[in-house]
C-alpha cells in the first residue's frame, strides 16, 4: 500500500495513538481559543468603544503583537514556567495546560486586534443610539456584541484555526511527548522528519476534516441567527 492508502487505514481503524493525539489537539485548541476569545474581545471592545489619549499608540501596539513569532512566545513561556522561572513552582512544564497558556498569549492579541478593527465602525454608528437609550454599561456592551455577532464568529474561527494549526510554541512548552502533549501538527512535523508519511497524511486528513466541520457549524450558526433576525 502507498502512503495514502495506509493513511486511510489509520483514519478508519480507531488507532489508540491517533485518537490520543486528536483528543489532545482538540482539548488544547478549543480551550485556548475560547479563553483568548473572552480576553481578546474584552480588550478589543474597550479600545473600540472608548476615546482616550494614546489610543492610536495602543492600536499600533495591538496590531504589532498580532504578529508575535510563535517560537519567541514559546521560549518566553518556557523560561517563565521552567524550574528556575518565577512560575516554576506550578510544575506546568511539558503539560497541556502550559500549551494552552502559550496559545492564549499568542492568540489573544490577534483576537483583540481583529475585534477592534471589526467593531470600531459598528461602535461609531451605534454611539448616538447608545447615548440616547441611556443604557447601563453591561447592556451597552451586550447590545454591541449582539450587533457584531457575525464579526465575532469570524474572529473565533480565525482564533480556532490559529490554535489548531500552531507548531512552534506548543512544541517548545509541551515537548511533543507521546500520549501526553503530542498534537496533530507536532506529530505531522515529527513523522515527516522520520519518514512516516502515512501517519502524517492521516493526521492531515483529520485536521482538514475538523477545520471543515468547525466552518460548517459556524456557517449554520450564522444562517440561523440571520433567519431569527429576519
Amino acid at each position: 500500500m502507498n502512503a495514502f492508502e495506509k493513511a486511510w487505514v489509520l483514519v478508519t481503524s480507531q488507532d489508540p495513538m491517533l485518537q490520543n493525539i486528536v483528543k489532545t489537539t482538540l482539548e488544547m485548541a478549543f480551550s485556548s481559543s475560547a479563553i483568548a476569545l473572552l480576553l481578546g474581545v474584552l480588550i478589543g471592545l474597550v479600545v473600540a468603544y472608548n476615546d482616550f489619549p494614546g489610543k492610536k499608540i495602543v492600536v499600533v501596539i495591538m496590531r504589532t503583537l498580532m504578529g508575535l513569532p510563535p517560537v519567541v512566545v514559546g521560549i518566553v513561556v518556557y523560561i517563565l514556567f521552567s524550574g528556575t522561572g518565577p512560575f516554576g513552582h506550578l510544575k506546568l512544564i511539558y503539560s497541556v495546560d502550559l500549551m494552552i497558556i502559550a496559545q492564549v498569549v499568542l492568540i489573544t492579541p490577534i483576537v483583540a486586534g481583529m475585534t477592534e478593527t471589526s467593531l470600531s465602525p459598528l461602535v461609531d454608528r451605534m454611539r448616538p443610539t447608545l447615548k440616547g437609550l441611556n443604557l447601563s454599561l453591561p447592556k451597552k456592551t451586550a447590545l454591541v456584541l449582539f450587533e457584531g455577532k457575525y464579526q465575532l464568529i469570524a474572529v473565533y474561527l480565525f482564533a480556532f484555526a490559529r490554535a489548531i494549526s500552531e507548531v512552534g510554541a506548543i512544541q517548545i512548552v509541551g515537548g511533543n511527548i507521546l500520549n501526553k502533549t503530542r498534537t496533530m501538527t507536532t506529530a505531522i512535523a515529527l513523522n515527516y522528519n522520520t519518514g512516516d508519511f502515512s501517519l502524517a497524511v492521516a493526521l492531515g486528513i483529520i485536521l482538514l476534516a475538523i477545520a471543515l466541520g468547525v466552518n460548517l457549524v459556524a456557517g449554520l450558526l450564522q444562517i440561523g441567527l440571520k433567519k431569527r433576525n429576519d
